[in-house]
């Protein structure tokens, strides 16, 4: 069984599927992509057991067959070869030879029938339709707020919340939580999921920054992503994520719009003198005022001054200065309104005129 094909062509899927696969893995199987020729089609399917990507590509095909091998080494000699390059694949039980010019590569495969592909739930659906930018922009809002391996294991995902005809996003590491939403524009049933933060890495690699669709099908156990010829499933996180809605502060009167580059600029010099473990700063804020100071373990000290439109009570608090640094990096609006009840409670970070992204960062003692 031979295949011919353009280098250009088998890199994009190569790539698409590649990023899931686990390099070490106790099933050795899951080191490698199922190959499946069929009526012209060559599929791609990758999976480490909690999410599969497929995708295909269209190219000229004798027989139907299907084959496991090795992702990153299929991946890695295509990447490798010249541009422009014209491979040929000869596929047999146990091996696959691939050839380019005077490039010659055998690699082994494994059995097909051993490849655990996961099977898409198809009952008790909630579908929704969006453009791949929307989606994609809600998750880059909240995704740096989730937890990163941390034992309450729940909170090592995102929460994708469909209520009240809006698409609603959380994630939270328990020290900060970031709440994005988006109103739909076709109802549908309400669902809720905590999707997994190895999908929504993979997801934001995928997504393109463009009004292409994006189909989302939520189940109990499954989310299923379909845009671009790709189809991503996933389980989902099974665990009660946190209420966000009592984590959301109500009427911090402490409030002043500044400019998000400004301050960004600002806390990224403070926090060069921050210590290295807490990373704190001090925010004091006065009249007309905002004083950035932090200090670290050789007894530096750093400060920034910024003239802003405050009017509120004396306040001097701190914050884990990377928390900032993250929401002021990942919104992309120029303006940004930072709210506080007093010098012992959350700082609520907003963008104006938009109801519909809030971030909460508790304080530190410094």
């Amino acid at each position: 069984m031979n295949i011919k094909i353009d280098r250009e062509l088998l890199l994009r899927p190569l790539a698409t599927v590649s990023g899931i696969v686990e390099k070490r893995h106790a099933l050795p199987i899951l080191s490698n992509l199922l190959l499946e020729g069929n009526q012209g089609k060559l599929t791609f399917t990758a999976t480490d057991l909690e999410m599969q990507i497929s995708t295909h590509i269209k190219t000229e095909i004798a027989d139907d067959f299907q084959i496991t091998i090795s992702a990153k080494k299929l991946f890695d000699i295509t990447r490798a070869l010249p541009d422009e390059s014209k491979m040929d694949i000869q596929i047999e039980e146990s091996k696959v030879l691939v050839k380019a010019k005077k490039s010659r590569f055998n690699l082994q495969t494994l059995p097909p029938k051993d490849y655990p592909v996961m099977k898409k739930e198809e009952k008790d659906t909630v579908d929704l339709k969006l453009s791949q930018k929307e989606f994609k922009t809600l998750l880059k809002q909240v995704d740096f707020a989730m937890a990163q391996q941390d034992i309450r294991y729940y909170l090592n995902g995102l929460l994708i919340e469909v209520k009240d005809n809006n698409i609603n996003i959380v994630g939270t590491d328990g020290h900060r939580l970031s709440f994005t939403s988006l109103k739909l524009k076709n109802p549908t049933h309400p669902a809720q999921v905590i999707v997994p933060r190895k999908t929504i890495v993979e997801l934001t690699k995928l997504l393109n920054d463009t009004e292409d669709q994006l189909e989302i099908s939520f189940t109990k156990n499954q989310v299923n992503f379909k845009f671009n010829e790709i189809d991503l499933i996933t389980k989902v996180i099974d665990g009660k994520f946190p209420d966000y809605s009592r984590v959301i502060p109500q009427g911090h009167n402490n409030v002043f719009n500044v400019d998000r580059s400004l301050l960004l600029d600002s806390m990224l010099r403070a926090s060069i003198l921050s210590n290295d473990k807490y990373r704190g700063i001090r925010m004091v804020l006065e009249e007309g005022n905002l004083k950035l100071v932090s200090n670290n373990s050789e007894q530096e000290q750093a400060e920034e001054e910024l003239e802003i439109n405050y009017k509120g009570e004396k306040i001097d608090i701190g914050f884990n200065v990377t928390y900032l640094i993250d929401v002021l990096t990942n919104i992309q609006s120029d303006k940004l309104t930072i709210a506080f009840n007093d010098s012992s409670s959350s700082c609520l970070v907003t963008i104006p005129d938009n109801e519909k992204y809030k971030y909460v960062v508790m304080p530190m003692r410094i």
